[in-house]
């Protein structure tokens, strides 16, 4: 989950504003960018710290002497992030006529990649939460790319989103969210519903058509550039072969944004009609396949929860379990729904106090 760049209107970070923690890292970075300015018309003097994000990786902007004007640089410790997703993706997007940056230079071994600079937009930065209807074109782009990439799908090319995935990710919930942020103990009663529960999820995930799913589309991903009608889409490095309902669950369930159901729904139906012209595997009935959705973005939830949680208790950055509530909104939303999850809507009910605790056994691990 990449953080997005500064805004134009903030002070340009002077280079002394990169910090390293290793200077023989420091070192080779300098090198590999003196090697490659001169193709690039590269001024390695400005280079300046653009974003960080969720992982190790880090962002550097660099200006260009060509038309361009910048490039963007990732810092991808080889030990700590495999940038070769990244590329491999980078590459299916281009051959889908997705807007994405392009892998311009990469120092494999070090991992330093020098990538396109899509800009300092992003589509959330334009949105405002109060007028949908204004943000109903930009919502418009964002499916134009999500069905030219699912158009795009193959199997055997993206790592499956099986069952396995499935449930490794269901599984953070419980373990970080439930054990180590809220000091359940995960066991008895409460473990039963939750065994049930997540089985359910997994069956319902399972029978929904495959197709490239990117995994977090979502307009913090998604660039707004002035010279071009397409938006840009970013931090596709986890892109799987799945279910065909996660990304539209991914852009109406958003992780820093919320939307009334009248737009969330209107969204959803022009996604489903698109989909359905270009002849992509989606229900044909449009109650069917909203259920899908619901259930997809519920696993969705379950697992940005656990890993905020985890993002703070273990990673020291407590900013992203700032947005835990809203995750727990759609969680408790969709469980109320339909009666097979009530056992589920009861766990967090009683997990975030919204009822007496009865039969849970509180402790941290």
């Amino acid at each position: 989950m990449t953080a997005p760049p500064p805004p134009a209107s903030e002070p340009t970070p002077s280079a002394e504003a990169i910090l390293w923690a290793d200077p023989q890292r420091a070192a080779a970075f300098q090198h590999w960018l003196a090697g490659i300015s001169a193709t690039h018309h590269l001024l390695p003097d400005t280079v300046r710290l653009a974003s960080a994000d969720a992982s190790f990786r880090r962002y550097f902007r660099v200006d260009s002497a060509e038309a361009c004007g910048a490039r963007i640089v990732m810092d991808a410790p080889p030990d700590k992030e495999n940038s070769e997703p990244f590329v491999q993706v980078a590459r299916l997007m281009a051959e889908a006529g997705v807007t994405a940056p392009r892998v311009l230079e990469w120092d494999k071994s070090h991992g330093f990649l020098l990538l396109d600079d899509l800009g300092r937009q992003t589509m959330l930065d334009v949105i405002d939460p109060a007028q949908p209807d204004a943000s109903r074109p930009l919502y418009d782009r964002a499916i134009d790319a999500l069905i030219r990439w699912q158009l795009a799908s193959k199997p055997g090319v993206l790592p499956p989103y099986d069952r396995a995935l499935l449930e490794r990710e269901l599984a953070l919930f419980p373990e970080w969210y439930i054990g180590r942020h809220r000091g359940v103990a995960v066991e008895g009663k409460l473990k039963e519903r939750l065994e049930r529960s997540f089985k359910l999820i997994v069956q319902s995930n399972l029978a929904s058509p495959s197709v490239y799913v990117h995994r977090d589309f979502m307009p913090r991903n998604l660039m707004v550039r002035d010279d071009a009608a397409d938006l840009g889409v970013l931090d596709f490095q986890d892109a799987v072969y799945g279910p065909i309902t996660y990304d539209i669950a991914s852009l109406m369930r958003d992780a820093f944004l919320s939307w009334d159901e009248e737009f969330v729904l209107d969204v959803t139906i022009r996604y489903w009609e698109a989909a359905r012209r270009a002849k992509l595997p989606v229900d044909s009935d449009f109650g069917a396949f909203y259920r899908s959705v619901e259930w997809m973005g519920l696993q969705r939830h379950l697992k940005v929860a656990g890993i905020f949680a985890r993002l703070t208790l273990r990673d020291g950055k407590p900013r992203y379990l700032a947005d835990t509530p809203r995750f727990i909104a759609y969680i408790r939303s969709t469980t109320s729904r339909y009666m097979e999850l009530t056992p589920l809507l009861r766990v967090i009910d009683e997990i975030e106090g919204s009822s007496a605790l009865t039969g849970f056994v509180y402790g941290r691990p």
